[in-house]
């Protein structure tokens, strides 16, 4: 290997997986030697300004892990949500997140993004860490947090969709399941829309 290679290369083994351009910067990389790491194919760029080296373990979840690492302050949400919880069949075609209302509303062209605005008072109420890739968690609303909005949102997202999500997720609940879609639906004033499903499903 040549001093050049090796040198970019030890440089590599500081940074994490997956990583942004100012952290490749700390470790004395510079935009050419980022440039030279992709033609080498030693690193790939999954969004503007974030790359994932080549030896970093596969996923299927690169597009949310590039996301979320551009607007670190947002949570993935809504259709791509209720797919990692396995409660629609659909892959979604854009990576949704959202972010509290009022906060800056993320901008970012690669991968696709649906950005939507919640309320700064319910915006953390239900959320999780799903891991992307090994060791490399991303916030997502839970399953229940994730039912109750495709119901809240179903004019948007659709009325069949929020209605399946919801069955299946009632099909496979126990007790304390069903007490925690309760009691989100509580908090987001969504008990009356929720309510009536559950007694039909349940029946």
């Amino acid at each position: 290997m040549d001093p050049e290679a090796s040198r970019l290369e030890s440089r590599l083994t500081v940074l994490p997986p997956t990583f942004t351009t100012a952290q490749s910067r700390l470790a004395s990389l510079s935009s050419r030697d980022l440039a030279g790491l992709i033609s080498d194919g030693k690193i790939h760029e999954l969004s503007r300004g974030v790359y994932r080296q080549a030896t970093a373990p596969e996923s299927a979840h690169l597009d949310l892990l590039a996301v979320c690492i551009r607007a670190p302050n947002a949570v993935v949400c809504g259709e791509s949500a209720l797919a990692l919880h396995e409660l629609i069949d659909d892959i979604p075609a854009a990576v949704h997140i959202a972010v509290p209302r009022g906060r800056h509303r993320p901008s970012i062209s690669y991968p696709p993004v649906v950005v939507a605005q919640y309320s700064s008072d319910t915006f953390r109420l239900g959320i999780e860490h799903f891991q992307a890739a090994p060791g490399e968690p991303v916030p997502v609303y839970s399953a229940a947090r994730s039912v109750v909005d495709a119901m809240r949102h179903r004019a948007r997202i659709g009325e069949t969709l929020a209605l399946s999500a919801l069955g299946r997720y009632l099909r496979r609940s126990d007790h304390g399941k069903l007490n925690e879609l309760q009691h989100i639906a509580g908090k987001l004033g969504a008990l009356s829309l929720i309510r009536p499903v559950v007694e039909a499903v349940l029946a």
